[in-house]
């Protein structure tokens, strides 16, 4: 219970001061349909967000309903999706989706989601070959509007770092381990900015320690000292691609 208390509290404190560091991301009010954000995430896996954006609208040009994509030939679904990497993996992914859909539903939608509980949601699309937590998390947090947090390989690794988490080898551990640790309402700006953070100062290899605003929380035995005090920016600007707004 004490280590709870006070990994809550180290939470609490790095979610304020990357909002004062960062700023306070909101979310849009319109929010895609939950199968366009499966699929966009899906294809947002190893792979930069331009090459994955691209790759989505590409898609849709060439596929405008979710059926043609279902009943394409897997040659011409994966050229469709080559940019984002990984097509000859992606494809099958996103057609065995596809099909489940059609066979358990009778349509290609996931509008009933929005009546589900958090867990059953995560249960249900987990259920799907290749989607895990992360890719379920981010359609509960991105397209359903839950106040969860999904851990990709930044948020993965600044948690650690920080020490908010212990012996989480795997996103999905530390998912695990995250998930009674965020302050009410603050999964979004929580995850959309460790993911800001760990592109420009967190980062893999050779993390900005002198710039982070973070440095007093870390607990990672490669940090460097550091010497430069950072400075608040003028804000956060996080913006996702807009996808279809209706499914089909």
């Amino acid at each position: 219970m004490i280590r709870d208390r006070r990994a809550r509290a180290r939470v609490v404190r790095v979610t304020a001061a990357l909002e004062c560091h960062l700023g306070t991301p909101r979310q849009k009010r319109r929010l895609p349909p939950p199968l366009a954000m499966l699929i966009a995430t899906i294809l947002s896996q190893n792979t930069s967000d331009r090459n994955s954006h691209r790759a989505y609208r590409e898609l849709r040009r060439r596929f405008p309903s979710w059926r043609l994509a279902a009943e394409a030939h897997s040659s011409a679904l994966r050229a469709s999706i080559r940019i984002g990497g990984m097509a000859n993996q992606k494809a099958p992914r996103i057609q065995k989706v596809l099909k489940s859909l059609r066979d358990r539903y009778g349509r290609y939608s996931l509008e009933r989601l929005r009546e589900m509980p958090d867990q059953e949601v995560m249960d249900t699309l987990t259920g799907f070959d290749g989607v895990g937590k992360k890719t379920a998390a981010c359609v509960l947090l991105f397209s359903l509007g839950r106040d969860v947090f999904p851990v990709d390989t930044h948020v993965h690794r600044i948690c650690n770092r920080l020490g908010l988490v212990r012996h989480c080898p795997t996103p999905e551990k530390t998912f695990e381990a995250m998930r009674d640790l965020i302050p009410a309402g603050k999964g979004y700006s929580l995850h959309t900015n460790m993911i800001r953070f760990g592109r420009t100062i967190c980062r893999s290899a050779s993390p900005a320690c002198e710039h982070c605003p973070l440095f007093k929380e870390c607990v990672y035995p490669g940090r460097r000292r550091r010497t430069v005090i950072a400075r608040r920016s003028s804000g956060v600007d996080h913006e996702f691609m807009l996808l279809d707004n209706v499914e089909g």
